[in-house]
């Protein structure tokens, strides 16, 4: 029983390092070496804002749909719990302080995020497994500062504006349900979220956005960059990709309110 159970902690420790330590240790390598390659030259303006506009602009349509049916919803169900305690007014409140500090980061960070993410790995992959990576380094580029630096700035650029859009959207679709679902008037609803709603709360959930977009360029460019194998390869980096920066938005989410929170 003892040799079983040594065994079986042995599995469990040598797939921890490889699943765990190891992409970390990748993870941290990437970085620190396309930090090392912007500060020896700087990221193009044409190149960061082609990027930008591939991850942003293109997601709004995504994030303006994902944000009001989630502020319609948050509203339906503060709405139908405050109203069993005679008050529904508090509904602006507690449905923007939801929306700006937890929801809007979150939701954009993963519908959003996958989609970002996808892109950026399967666009590497490609890059990757038909050796154009190779190409650009015999060329005497260095493929951190000109293919991952641009992409990782412009998701930390774009995750914020996507999840102040969300935050907009999200607010008129939590207003609208509020008027016609439980009678609360427009201006009561503006109101209550003016005076209560702060700047430390619309500031918090930008600071995960920014933080949630690191995240997500910096797996997908390692996701991409390690492709190989042909297509399949391709869609294993994807999949490993949206996989494994959905699962770390949720971890990091979870250590930064708390750290928030206890400031």
């Amino acid at each position: 029983m003892t040799s079983s159970a040594a065994r079986a902690a042995g599995w469990v420790g040598q797939k921890f390092e490889e699943a765990v330590l190891v992409n970390l240790g990748r993870l941290f390598l990437l970085v620190g070496r396309t930090a090392s390659g912007m500060a020896r030259r700087s990221v193009r303006v044409r190149d960061l804002a082609y990027q930008v506009q591939a991850v942003g602009v293109r997601s709004l349509g995504l994030v303006i749909t994902m944000a009001t049916f989630s502020g319609m919803v948050m509203a339906f169900q503060f709405g139908y719990g405050l109203e069993r305690f005679g008050a529904k007014l508090y509904i602006g409140q507690t449905t923007v302080t939801a929306l700006v500090r937890e929801l809007g980061p979150i939701l954009t960070a993963l519908v959003a995020g996958g989609r970002i993410g996808a892109g950026i790995a399967a666009e590497l992959g490609g890059m990757a497994v038909t050796e154009q990576i190779d190409a650009v380094r015999a060329l005497g580029a260095d493929p951190l500062q000109r293919l991952v630096a641009p992409r990782i700035l412009a998701t930390a650029i774009a995750m914020p504006l996507l999840t102040v859009v969300a935050d907009v959207v999200g607010f008129f679709g939590g207003l609208v349900v509020a008027w016609l679902q439980y009678g609360v008037p427009p201006r009561l609803f503006c109101n209550g979220v003016y005076e209560f709603v702060t700047m430390s709360d619309f500031g918090s959930g930008l600071l995960k956005a920014l933080v949630f977009g690191i995240i997500i360029g910096v797996i997908s460019c390692s996701a991409g960059m390690r492709a190989q194998g042909g297509t399949e390869g391709v869609g294993k980096a994807t999949t490993r990709a949206v996989v494994a920066a959905a699962l770390t938005v949720l971890g990091a989410d979870f250590l930064l309110t708390k750290i928030m929170l206890s400031l």
